[in-house]
């Protein structure tokens, strides 16, 4: 199995000391090791903020003075020793998880094919819980040692920037990707050149250059279709992110599809298992089929082959979200295919149909589901959800019966986990602690954790998120262009004292962003109380072309904005990586407040969980697995209510009497003589144990394994590729 066709370059002039530095830069392996960003860090602190914690571009800009500086220090020689001994130890390691479990699989490699990954905010190549999802997928992947390859695309002005106006309309603002200032790297012939491969779009070829991203022992490849050769138009399909144009999104789709067949076949992989993460990548088994076909095998024999190795992961419970196309595009786009496969049009179409209100639409989920034999949901209710939702295609069959399985998603821990946890951590749970952090018998013992120590933390936490929202209004104020108001909703008049909630998502209808504001009057009353206050921060993007979500995101500002809330209603612009981090670590509660059952999963709160952070959350996604009565709480009930009014105002109420009754009188009225609330931490520490090892993705890695990629692996491949 191939492992990287690139290295990283020899274009950073480092002391011969410190030279491995550049070769750090580029694995992503530092996005989720907290000693080896610190090497960067300790160098120039000031940069690294200035830079975006982006060690590609702090290695161009930093000065040589200060590198000299580092390798005269012996305390950040021995730092940087450790630090480079634990890399290659990584690295290098031959034993891994699955190595040793697993080891008759280890040349058996698993393909993930994703639209987005969110590896670290400096990779702007993501737009929101699905790429973070496929991103920690990759790093855990990694941590395991899983043989597994992944294929994406490099956009070159990755996801917008987000800034709010005055009247709290986003503005879209896209900003073309230095390729020097990011950690990829080309992959390359022999000869040295950039390695291509081609894909058949209507009346012409379009060429697709290949770029790697070392994601610890993970390759990464990104497909990128701005090569000298295409037209302007080609050069531009992988510019951006999700977009709404039908036949710019499906040239994306078989780009994707097609063209990361076509590039793992040019870099030497034959996978045993074929991962589509959502429907995006679903062309993958037609072009399979097409190359089975072509090598002299029967189309329907290729197809079950095909089918066996096939896992497709499904996380849309509305099926507007799911990707169609009008017959009329697949016949301009996909001409002659069914020729090539030996079959008729209709034979083809009846592939992916879906009769929809709108007509006859090709469906990109159909399309995965019907050649696929591995099929999930990510949670326990979406499994629900789907099941019911896709049952038509399996008419013969009881709901319960269709075969969609759930495996409930997970977060990379150490990615997400804030630096003095983990020391906590390893000092109460054990040094080898992270080795276990599946096994719910290990987070038993966060029981011990002195509740003095582990308060201490979560204030220190909250004051580094007010003390880095403030920093971001001071910066805004200084960069000018903004009215003072603006200011004040940025958060420059948020106490690091008082009890703090988080609301951060996606700004789409379903996720009702607004239902905490649904009473205004009634929530400016909990939010002021003198003895017991409350501040609440709010942040997300919505997509450029929906009107929906960006008046949603203006109603909810111009609420922000009122003077009566004393700036305690915030509104944090331009969400991403980053900010995340400081939300999920620094609140004292996440809210999630999504219209049930639309939430499929729903991550933030894990990561939420994990830093001592309690979920208050709707009944749905992951939250109605895991909520058990202590760990924090739940919104409304374990049922539906079809009527959306009702079951706003129903939520709402229930809402607004949990904070006033339950949530905010715990915080501040049971408390010992040091201001340290008691039954809060309780609930704190239950939520640790309980969450912790249920909801980290190496349960899910694991569970992934067993019930989907293990069988695949098992399957009599008929040397159909």
């Amino acid at each position: 199995m191939p492992l990287f066709h690139s290295k990283p370059p020899k274009k950073f002039s480092l002391p011969h000391r410190v030279n491995r530095l550049g070769e750090l830069a580029y694995n992503l392996w530092w996005t989720w090791n907290l000693d080896s960003q610190r090497l960067f860090s300790r160098i120039d602190p000031i940069l690294w903020e200035t830079v975006d914690h982006n060690p590609v571009r702090f290695l161009r800009k930093v000065e040589r003075a200060r590198l000299n500086a580092a390798t005269n220090n012996r305390s950040y020689l021995d730092f940087y020793d450790r630090v480079m001994f634990a890399y290659d130890q990584y690295i290098n390691k031959s034993e891994t998880w699955f190595s040793i479990n697993y080891p008759h699989l280890v040349n058996k490699p698993i393909a993930y094919f994703s639209m987005e990954f969110g590896l670290h905010e400096t990779l702007p190549i993501y737009a929101g819980g699905l790429g973070v999802l496929s991103g920690d997928h990759l790093a855990e992947a990694s941590d395991l040692g899983f043989p597994l390859v992944a294929v994406g695309f490099f956009y070159t002005q990755g996801y917008f920037k987000q800034h709010i106006s005055e009247d709290g309309w986003q503005e879209a603002h896209y900003i073309s990707q230095p390729f020097e200032d990011l950690p990829v790297l080309p992959v390359l012939n022999d000869d040295v050149s950039s390695n291509t491969i081609s894909v058949e779009l209507p009346g012409r070829e379009v060429l697709v250059r290949m770029w790697e991203v070392h994601v610890g022992r993970v390759p990464l490849y990104l497909l990128d279709s701005n090569v000298e050769g295409n037209t302007p138009s080609d050069r531009n399909l992988s510019a951006r992110l999700y977009s709404g144009d039908l036949e710019l999104r499906i040239s994306q789709e078989i780009l994707l599809g097609v063209g990361g067949v076509r590039a793992l076949r040019c870099l030497g992989y034959n996978p045993a298992v074929w991962h589509m993460n959502e429907g995006h990548s679903a062309f993958i088994s037609l072009e399979r089929a097409r190359e089975a076909v072509e090598a002299g095998h029967d189309f329907k024999e290729s197809l079950n082959v095909i089918c066996s190795t096939n896992v497709f992961t499904t996380h849309t419970p509305v099926p507007a979200g799911n990707d169609e196309f009008p017959l009329w595009i697949i016949d301009k786009y996909l001409a002659g295919l069914w020729q090539q496969l030996g079959i008729t049009r209709q034979e083809f179409i009846d592939i992916a149909l879906h009769t929809s209100p709108w007509g006859e639409q090709y469906s990109m989920s159909i399309l995965a589901l019907r050649t696929s034999n591995g099929r999930n949901a990510v949670s326990e209710l979406h499994g629900n959800v789907a099941r019911k939702m896709w049952h038509f295609l399996w008419p013969e069959r009881q709901e319960e019966d269709v075969p969609i399985i759930h495996i409930t998603n997970g977060v990379h821990l150490s990615k997400w986990l804030a630096r003095r946890l983990y020391h906590l951590y390893e000092r109460y749970l054990g040094p080898d602690w992270y080795n276990h952090i599946d096994e719910p018998e290990l987070w038993d013992q966060a029981l011990n954790i002195p509740d003095e120590q582990l308060w201490d933390v979560r204030r220190h936490l909250k004051r580094k998120l007010v003390a880095y929202m403030r920093e971001r209004a001071r910066n805004q104020w200084i960069a000018g262009g903004v009215h003072p108001v603006q200011i004040v909703a940025a958060g420059a008049l948020l106490d690091p004292y008082v009890l703090t909630i988080g609301f951060a998502r996606r700004f789409a209808p379903y996720k009702r962003a607004d239902l905490i504001l649904r009473d205004v009057d009634r929530l400016l009353k909990i939010i002021t109380n003198t003895h017991m206050p409350v501040q609440i921060i709010f942040a997300g993007k919505s997509h450029p072309d929906h009107e929906q979500g960006k008046l949603l995101i203006q109603n909810v500002y111009r609420i922000v904005k009122k003077s009566e809330s004393g700036g305690r209603l915030v509104f944090l612009e331009d969400y991403d990586m980053n900010l995340a981090r400081y939300l999920i670590q620094g609140v004292d509660v996440w809210l999630n407040t999504p219209r049930r059952p639309n939430e499929a999963s729903g991550t933030s709160g894990m990561k939420a969980a994990i830093n001592g952070v309690l979920n208050f959350s709707v009944y749905d996604g992951w939250w109605r697995e895991a909520y058990n009565g202590m760990n924090g709480w739940a919104i409304g009930g374990d049922y539906d209510i079809e009527d959306p009014d009702r079951q706003d105002e129903a939520d709402a109420a229930s809402l607004y009497d949990l904070l006033e009754k339950e949530i905010v009188p715990l915080y501040y009225r049971d408390v010992n003589i040091e201001g340290m609330p008691i039954e809060w931490m309780v609930r704190m520490k239950e939520s640790i144990r309980t969450l912790s090892p249920q909801f980290g993705n190496r349960r899910m890695l694991k569970e992934y394994l067993d019930r989907l990629y293990l069988p695949a692996m098992k399957t009599d491949r008929l040397d159909i590729p």
